[in-house]
């Protein structure tokens, strides 16, 4: 049977919703569940995740975990039998993120001359520039451009290749991207393609493939994915690194922030900076 794709919506607390995230975050059988949060109503502190389950056991296991959370209101809206997310995708206006202005098929006639443009197409795949962990990427990758520039830049968990993207168009030499969703492999070597740069991307499990050894060791790494994998990979990634090598870690919660930079400091990382945009933070580490 077909499953029918609904919106679900859970609004409360920021306390509240940043603990439901952290618990969507935290399930086993939600590893691939595609959500957001961020804040609706600051004078009413009022905070919303929005989640968009692609079958019924994933549907009702959102369900399930959001409802554990009294506190939080939650509703669910059935989506039109269309492709919804192309529709959602064409009402999203550009980002422009430091020098870096991220772009959509439907904006292409909008793209400044004095900014860095990315046209990114999602398909299926995570990553448009809007979600507040890929902003804060790019911000932090836009700010580092200030006083060097890095050689090879390895973008663990590409999505839609946005980051890799963006340092191969301003002067990275070999650009790296992996994911473990082959489609989304797809579409990040297709928006290369569009943005007619040299940056390459790979299916793989982590750091583990040969072409991202064989490019190693990179003056920096995005790894734009989730708290407990960043945690995991921690040892890899410092092992991916040239001495005094950079690491901008997103798609982690405020909540998580103490977490992840715990295990990155234990493997001999010092935090540089950190940046939060709504519920998410974005940091920046150095291996020592």
């Amino acid at each position: 049977m077909t499953y029918n794709p609904q919106q679900i919506i859970a609004r409360g607390p920021r306390l509240v919703s940043e603990s439901a995230a952290e618990a969507i975050d935290g399930d086993v059988l939600l590893e691939g569940a595609t959500y957001s949060i961020l804040e609706e109503d600051e004078d009413r502190n009022i905070w919303r995740i929005d989640a968009f389950p692609t079958t019924e056991e994933e549907d009702a296991r959102l369900q399930e975990v959001l409802a554990g959370f009294p506190e939080l209101t939650v509703t669910a809206d059935q989506l039109a039998d269309a492709d919804w997310l192309a529709m959602a995708l064409s009402g999203l206006p550009p980002v422009r993120a430091g020098r870096f202005f991220v772009y959509g098929i439907h904006d292409r006639g909008r793209a400044p001359d004095n900014t860095v443009n990315l046209r990114i197409e999602a398909g299926a795949a995570f990553g448009t520039g809007h979600h507040g962990t890929t902003v804060g990427c790019l911000i932090a990758y836009n700010d580092l451009l200030k006083s060097k520039r890095f050689d090879r830049v390895l973008d663990v968990g590409a999505g839609t290749g946005v980051l890799a993207i963006a340092a191969a168009k301003t002067g990275t030499r070999v650009a790296v991207g992996t994911d473990i969703d082959p489609v989304s492999v797809r579409i990040s070597n297709e928006n290369a393609k569009l943005n007619k740069c040299h940056a390459r991307f790979v299916y793989a499990n982590g750091l583990d493939h040969r072409l991202v050894r064989s490019d190693a060791p990179y003056d920096l790494v995005f790894a734009n994915i989730l708290a407990r994998p960043l945690v995991g990979l921690s040892m890899a990634i410092r092992g991916a690194l040239k001495p005094k090598g950079l690491v901008i870690l997103s798609g982690l919660l405020r909540t998580q922030e103490r977490f992840v930079k715990a295990a990155y400091h234990s493997k001999g990382f010092r935090t540089v900076r950190r940046i939060h945009r709504d519920a998410w933070c974005t940091l920046v580490m150095q291996k020592v």
